[in-house]
């Protein structure tokens, strides 16, 4: 699911889902225009609840509201794209310092299950399940770990990572996939500080080395369609 630093629920939630969602998915695209009174009868919502919602992403990174022009969806730049993954590099590197130390087996097989919903969801070409268990496989080591602020930074990240990704990467390849987080865990299994730290850093420049940092950012497409 999306997850956002700001606490939401019910309807609004469920906005931020779907509009997260379809950028992931690269059905809304970047600078498109989010029209108050077209979303709240997609949503079937007020005018204030899609306000809110658009609140919500604009924190995140994920929306940019233009006083007097309304609400766009963000337009990351190549700089933007290489700062983001460069810190987030630094963050999980540290989430497996002290994950390592700290973490049981129980919560070992919390992440084998994890991983067991990623490989169903890559067989059945859940393209939505896929995004979504990615993002959470990173946010559920920054959660063992201990660290509510490394989990807030990297929820930030890994939000703006998404966009990103949506930009710069091709419609055919998805988020981080489920073979290299078998490693990562198994690293983590025999408490192996350096080989998890190791396949961390080349897991994530995997998945910068995907993007086409110099592809220019396609038109956006109509906002019902990518909603729809």
């Amino acid at each position: 699911m999306y997850h956002s630093k700001e606490t939401v629920t019910g309807a609004t939630a469920e906005i931020c889902e779907r509009i997260w969602l379809s950028i992931a998915e690269k059905r809304l695209r970047p600078g498109a225009r989010l029209k108050e009174e077209q979303l709240a009868e997609i949503f079937d919502v007020s005018r204030a609840r899609v306000r809110q919602a658009l609140a919500v992403l604009e924190s995140d990174g994920l929306v940019t509201i233009v006083p007097n022009r309304g609400a766009f969806v963000s337009e990351p730049g190549v700089d933007e794209a290489r700062d983001v993954f460069h810190v987030r590099k630094q963050i999980e590197a540290r989430v497996i310092e002290r994950l390592i130390d700290r973490i049981t087996d129980e919560e070992i097989q919390l992440l084998d299950d994890h991983l067991n919903n990623e490989r169903e969801a890559d067989q059945r070409g859940d393209t939505s399940a896929i995004i979504r268990l990615s993002g959470g496989f990173h946010l559920l080591l920054a959660e063992l770990a201990g660290s509510s602020f490394l989990f807030g930074i990297l929820r930030d990240l890994i939000s703006r990572s998404s966009l990103i990704t949506a930009i710069y990467r091709g419609r055919h390849l998805h988020n981080c996939g489920p073979d290299e987080h078998a490693s990562l865990i198994e690293c983590i299994r025999k408490r192996d500080k350096a080989g998890a730290m190791r396949i961390m850093q080349a897991h994530l420049q995997h998945v910068e080395d995907e993007l086409d940092l110099t592809e220019e950012v396609p038109t956006t497409r109509d906002l019902r369609q990518a909603l729809g």
